[in-house]
């Protein structure tokens, strides 16, 4: 079971967005679910960071951006094996918008990521080439926010990420299971969770946060 969020815990809150919405460009299921659920963990926290996926066109994870791609497929760009997704969250549109619905009111950051056309970044500390920084550590650090809960969208790409990137940066992660949504292609969420558990993240549910 989880600690109770004390002084250097830190609630990340991730992609909570139009476009992975129900209806939206990149559809989780059930991902609006997540919305009423981090607004009640939101509840235990003083602190809170949101991150906002935030592409511009022609993004080089979009399928549309490599003729004759279809969403879902797989490549190899640069960096390593990227998956190939419908256009979502395109600055500045609707679908790139935080839900209205979203209530943490005391997040005191947006970390917008994914805005570099040739790469992607799931994870809110490191681009997709787990190398250049977002800025994330170091505010974290700065502030001496130490323990990390995340939920949000999806758990098997930007939350499974983060929670990697921030336990290999020596932070104390925990995953709030049931407070994210997953997409699961091609065995996607199974993996996340051996390399979260591997990586030495936490996983909990509400439940046992209280909320």
């Amino acid at each position: 079971m989880a600690k109770h969020p004390g002084p250097g815990s830190v609630l990340l809150a991730v992609d909570l967005q139009y476009d992975f919405m129900p209806g939206g460009g990149l559809a989780v299921a059930l991902g609006d679910e997540t919305v009423p659920a981090v607004n009640r963990l939101a509840r235990l926290f003083a602190n809170a960071v949101l991150t906002q996926d935030w592409h511009p066109p022609g993004h080089a994870s979009f399928a549309s951006s490599h003729p004759g791609k279809k969403p879902f497929e797989t490549m190899r760009l640069a960096y390593g094996d990227q998956v190939l997704w419908p256009d979502h969250c395109v600055q500045g549109t609707p679908g790139a918008a935080l839900h209205k619905d979203l209530d943490v009111k005391q997040a005191q950051l947006v970390i917008r990521k994914g805005y570099h056309t040739g790469i992607d970044s799931y994870s809110a500390l490191f681009e997709a080439d787990r190398r250049t920084p977002t800025g994330l550590v170091g505010y974290l650090r700065q502030r001496g926010l130490t323990v990390l809960y995340m939920a949000g969208l999806a758990t098997d790409f930007c939350v499974a990420w983060s929670a990697v990137d921030a336990a290999r940066a020596g932070f104390d992660v925990t995953v709030v299971e049931d407070a994210c949504r997953a997409i699961d292609v091609n065995g996607s969420l199974a993996k996340a969770w051996s390399d979260m558990l591997g990586a030495g993240v936490k996983r909990t549910t509400m439940q046992a946060m209280g909320a």
